[in-house]
């Protein structure tokens, strides 16, 4: 069985949770207290040297850390990821997209407004984060207003990267009510029949 260490409210975390929970894939959750440290000890380092949640532990003991690598790993042959050469480099595509221009701005955002409760020290480089997390949603929207979903028809592992910090980007202040297109397709990944949410 999987054991999965992570946040219960971090989005990457959530991830991992959410494909485990799509493939009925059974997995021990160990909590993880992000704010308490518990990712700089030295048993954690021991799992994962850059510290961060989540890690998938697997049968045999070894780890693996970054939560699309995981989701890569998870999905490899089933219908959550396109073995077609040219969608499953676009479901890539997002993937990287969401960690160089989405989680950066939307993720850090909320950890400064949700988590951290606003401090003064820290207002401008929210300020900053929205600005550039409301480009990524454009992008986003962009692309949902073509295809029901980010590659194409179907569900895949680029919805999940993408729908972790989406949709609770109204906890770091983003007002979603002008991007009908996401609105419409995070209901559409919510009504999957085995679809969990954060805090389920």
């Amino acid at each position: 069985m999987y054991k999965v260490y992570g946040d219960y409210l971090s989005g990457n975390c959530y991830k991992v949770k959410l494909v485990l929970n799509l493939l009925g894939l059974p997995y021990q959750w160990q909590p993880i207290d992000i704010l308490k440290g518990e990712t700089q000890t030295a048993e954690f380092l021991a799992k994962n040297p850059n510290g961060k949640v989540p890690v998938l532990e697997l049968e045999d003991g070894s780890c693996l850390w970054e939560s699309n690598a995981i989701l890569n790993f998870l999905a490899d042959g089933s219908d959550l990821l396109p073995s077609e050469p040219r969608l499953r480099t676009q479901v890539l595509q997002w993937q990287f997209f969401e960690q160089y221009s989405h989680e950066p701005y939307v993720a850090v955002a909320r950890f400064i407004q949700f988590y951290l409760k606003m401090p003064d020290a820290r207002r401008a480089e929210y300020e900053n984060c929205l600005k550039d997390g409301y480009k990524a949603l454009d992008v986003m929207e962009q692309q949902l207003q073509r295809t029901p979903y980010l590659v194409g028809d179907c569900y895949s592992i680029a919805d999940i990267t993408l729908y972790a910090y989406t949709h609770v980007a109204h906890q770091g202040g983003f007002d979603l009510s002008g991007y009908p297109a996401i609105n419409a397709w995070m209901q559409r990944v919510a009504a999957h029949p085995r679809h969990v949410g954060m805090l389920d």
